[in-house]
């Protein structure tokens, strides 16, 4: 008998081993169980906060409305042209004017410029045959990458042409390089054209022109570009620029289309749409015939 108690010694120890052993095998397993479920949800969380970061963030910006453009004062020309990077397009084609220039439009050149604008020296004779003489200079904005000379020249040749204001017989304009003046025509950056008709409480947006004190200020971008909705050459377009912005100068108000197929008044907002009207950048005709429609209010 005194042999078979090391026997049942050793058994009782083999099985608090094996019990040892078992419990912990359950232990680790439970370990791994725990720490696979703590994985998990740190990996949700994660994906959660993650998520919804991003979608917080793209929620805000789908959600966060932009402030449109307030309405343009009646004393603006019409939105323009966006460019092929930020919404402008290319030149626009069409029959040409009498206008010698037919270049491509070169895009719409810079955001900003120097602040700073260069007077024409060109000057020239009277034009028209009305009693009210209108004396103009042309400058143009450092930076804008245009020839204040070039530019006179051809503003010049849009306000002497028959088709224009002159036709009226009451206003008659001159080109003048220095001295006494009615009014200056400044072609300057966006940037600027908006500080400038800013300062008189029009919203131009980086996109048209304005009329503004002495100042007939034209957007550069209009000028390279022209507008989405003129099917004429550049040249042809910047002759609407002109002769909007000097027509609400001397007091016209806004038209709109006469009727379909019609020439579109050079006083309508032609970059809003031609509501049937074909486009056109002259205030009258060869032959002396006002190419105009109904006011705007």
């Amino acid at each position: 008998m005194r042999q078979k108690k090391p026997a049942a010694r050793d058994s009782r120890t083999a099985r608090r081993s094996e019990e040892r052993k078992a419990t912990s095998r359950r232990q680790r397993l439970l370990g791994l169980a725990a720490l696979a479920v703590v994985t998990l949800l740190a990996a949700g969380l994660v994906a959660r906060g993650g998520h919804g970061g991003d979608g917080g963030a793209e929620a805000g910006s789908a959600g966060t409305s932009r402030t449109s453009p307030s309405p343009e004062a009646v004393r603006t020309e019409a939105r323009g042209r966006p460019s092929a990077s930020t919404g402008a397009g290319k030149s626009p084609k069409a029959k040409p004017s009498k206008s010698p220039e037919t270049s491509a439009s070169p895009g719409p050149g810079p955001k900003s410029g120097t602040g700073l604008f260069t007077t024409a020296s060109a000057s020239g004779g009277l034009v028209g045959h009305g009693a009210t003489v209108r004396r103009y200079t042309v400058q143009v904005e450092g930076g804008s990458g245009i020839s204040a000379t070039e530019a006179a020249r051809q503003i010049e040749r849009v306000l002497a042409d028959p088709r224009g204001w002159t036709a009226d017989g009451r206003d008659s304009f001159q080109l003048v390089g220095s001295g006494p003046h009615d009014f200056e025509v400044k072609i300057a950056t966006p940037d600027t054209v908006d500080r400038l008709c800013g300062q008189a409480g029009l919203d131009t947006h980086g996109e048209v022109n304005c009329d503004v004190g002495s100042q007939v200020i034209v957007n550069l971008k209009r000028w390279l570009t022209g507008s989405p909705e003129f099917s004429g050459p550049v040249e042809e377009y910047r002759a609407l620029i002109i002769n909007h912005e000097v027509g609400h100068r001397i007091g016209h108000g806004h038209e709109t289309c006469p009727g379909a197929g019609r020439p579109a008044p050079a006083m309508m907002q032609q970059i809003y749409g031609l509501k049937g009207c074909a486009p056109n950048a002259w205030p009258y005709d060869r032959n002396g015939t006002y190419l105009g429609g109904p006011s705007v209010a």
